[in-house]
């Protein structure tokens, strides 16, 4: 088949076999940044369930019997279960304090206009871009003081700190987002400024409340500096109970990638049930 031109007639092919080779080389480029992706997280759960010597095997073995030794070593032995379950609580109790807070500023930074407004907003954006290590010492000496050393309270807070000005930022950019227009005709319907953000304004902005939901979770739950400086052994969270594998010259490689797989997957299970809301979110404002 050919297409006809002012200069003759050229193949249709010659118009369709670049297509393909461009498709060809994205294609290619997607599999390299999978395999890339993938790959870590593939070897550290390989490795959690090899023994010592497969571990450390050179070169790497790569057909195996897979074992759980190693999970029911961390889990039962080295007391990684109650840090997982202190991490549980940390986490899942600041990100609703973090969104139940969060939202609602978001809603009156977008839909109100009042005194200092700017400065409030600029406040807000500067605790989140504050470098944690620099009040560390300070927040320490504070929580010394108030005997909350060791315990999920201070951590709660501490990172309260930190995660609110994401939510506020993310879901005051997603209330902008709503037409005013739909708060005018409830208010002419005899709804409450609370019945409007409750019923209308917040499950339009679902993405934006579930983007920043899921930011609070995942610094919540890898957080190190200040789990490691503000907890001993009652509030020891899951990121620092890794670090206690991190001694001697006889590292135990399975138990490690063990305890790596296990802090994990709650983070992925947390992204997978709002993954809905997820794309939505991170594509807020891409069309207009």
């Amino acid at each position: 088949m050919a297409v006809a031109t002012a200069g003759g007639t050229v193949p249709a092919a010659s118009h369709t076999k670049p297509k393909r080779l461009v498709s060809a080389w994205h294609l290619v480029g997607l599999l390299a940044i999978f395999l890339f992706a993938v790959f870590p997280f593939y070897w550290m759960v390989a490795t959690s369930l090899k023994t010592q010597a497969e571990a450390l095997a050179s070169p790497p073995i790569w057909v195996f019997t897979p074992r759980l030794d190693n999970y029911f070593e961390v889990l039962f032995n080295r007391d990684v279960l109650s840090s997982l379950t202190n991490s549980i609580i940390i986490a899942v109790s600041t990100t609703i304090l973090a969104v139940g807070l969060g939202t609602p500023a978001a809603y009156a930074l977008a839909r109100f206009e009042f005194k200092s407004k700017e400065e409030l907003w600029f406040w807000f954006i500067t605790n989140r871009m504050l470098s944690p290590i620099v009040v560390a010492l300070p927040i320490f000496l504070m929580a010394r003081t108030l005997n909350l050393i060791d315990t999920h309270i201070v951590l709660i807070l501490v990172y309260l700190t930190f995660n609110l000005p994401i939510v506020v930022w993310i879901c005051t950019d997603q209330f902008r987002g709503v037409p005013k227009d739909l708060d005018e005709a409830a208010r002419l319907a005899g709804a409450s400024r609370f019945t409007i953000f409750w019923r209308i304004a917040l499950p339009l902005a679902m993405p934006g409340v579930a983007v920043s939901a899921i930011f609070s979770f995942i610094f919540s739950w890898n957080e190190l500096l200040y789990a490691l400086v503000l907890t001993r052994n009652v509030a020891r969270t899951a990121p620092v109970a890794a670090t206690s594998f991190m001694s001697g010259y006889d590292l135990p490689w399975g138990e490690i990638m063990a305890t790596g797989t296990l802090i994990v997957l709650p983070v992925i299970v947390f992204a997978l049930i709002v993954s809905k809301h997820l794309v939505q979110g991170l594509t807020m404002g891409a069309v207009k």
